[in-house]
């Protein structure tokens, strides 16, 4: 049975931050669940020099159909110029799960 749950990866630059951006996205039911996964060593490329930076990782559960408002709130409330957001399929599942994930965006759970 397919799914329409996705989880999206966000990383912040401090906790703070994810607290703030993940009560609002529970609140707001734009989202069933966020896990905060500190101390998240992040090692990239930004403007043309190599970075290391301390972050928070955001796991969010959500449906496909709520990125769109998701991705808004989270652009409205992030510090960073270009914040990580990334959406991936859940294609299966714990059934009772799933259906909680659905249940939270679409109505008071």
């Amino acid at each position: 049975m397919p799914s329409d749950t996705t989880v999206i990866f966000c990383t912040c630059p401090d906790q703070a931050t994810a607290d703030r951006i993940a009560d609002t996205l529970v609140e707001s039911q734009l989202c069933a669940c966020v896990n905060l996964i500190p101390a998240v060593k992040s090692i990239y490329r930004w403007q043309g020099k190599r970075e290391s930076t301390q972050e928070v990782l955001m796991l969010i559960k959500t449906r496909a159909s709520r990125y769109p408002a998701l991705e808004k709130a989270i652009l409205s409330m992030h510090p960073y110029e270009l914040p990580e957001i990334i959406a991936i399929p859940v294609n299966t599942g714990l059934p009772g799960y799933l259906n909680w994930v659905e249940q939270c965006t679409t109505a008071s759970c």
